[in-house]
Order: C-alpha cells, then sequence, then structure tokens
C-alpha cells in the first residue's frame, strides 16, 4: 500500500478541524472557550480511527490510519494516544524516513492512501 503523502494528511486534518469549529461553535464561542474544538478534534479521532480508521477528513481524502502490525483498525486505546499527540501538533511533524510521524509511531499506526475504485 501507498503512503498517504504529507499534503493529503494535511488536508484531512484541516477538513477535521473546520468540522470541530463549525460544531464546537454551536455551543461555545471560541473566542471565550478555546478548547472545545481540540476536545472534540480527540474524540472524534477517537471514535472513528480507533473503530473504522478514517475520520470524515481521511474519508474525503481517500485515506485510511490503520495497524503498522496487521493492517486493521488500531482500536480506541491506540486511537486515543495517537488523538491526544495529533492534538499537541507538534507530534506529527517528527517524521521517521517513511512520512510516519511520531503520534503514528506511537499508537503503531500509518496512513495509506486508498486505491481508486474502477467503478
Amino acid at each position: 500500500m501507498e503512503m498517504g503523502g504529507f499534503l493529503r494528511r494535511l488536508a484531512a486534518l484541516l477538513i477535521d478541524w473546520a468540522l470541530c469549529e463549525l460544531i464546537a461553535a454551536a455551543y461555545a464561542d471560541p473566542r471565550v472557550v478555546p478548547w472545545p474544538p481540540v476536545a472534540l478534534l480527540i474524540v472524534i479521532n477517537t471514535f472513528f480511527i480507533g473503530l473504522f480508521g478514517q475520520t470524515p477528513g481521511l474519508w474525503l481524502a481517500r485515506l485510511r490510519c490503520i495497524s503498522y502490525v496487521d493492517g486493521g483498525a488500531i482500536g480506541i486505546g491506540k486511537a486515543f494516544l495517537r488523538a491526544v499527540l495529533l492534538a499537541l501538533f507538534i507530534p506529527p511533524l517528527i517524521m521517521d524516513p517513511q512520512q510516519r510521524g511520531l503520534h503514528d509511531r506511537v499508537a503503531g499506526s500509518y496512513v495509506v492512501r486508498l486505491p481508486r475504485s474502477t467503478t
């Protein structure tokens, strides 16, 4: 499988972030209380990546986060750890030669590009 490129992963994260900002703005003013979008990003990433391997942003970018060991979903626990590190912003920028961020290495995951559908 082909690894997801940096720009494609960044686009997916920006889509997820915009979604979190929109949802959080419905119940909290981000100028007054800035943490709800961050908390929502952690919750969304934990749930969707832990169970399905894709957040809405990853789905739109045709990417999937999978286990480095078996290629399946990474589970809620590892997804939570990955999401917290992702929310800290710096760990994703610390990449290995495979372009896996520190958050992916710690969680035992990597992001791959999905093949184009032939239908």
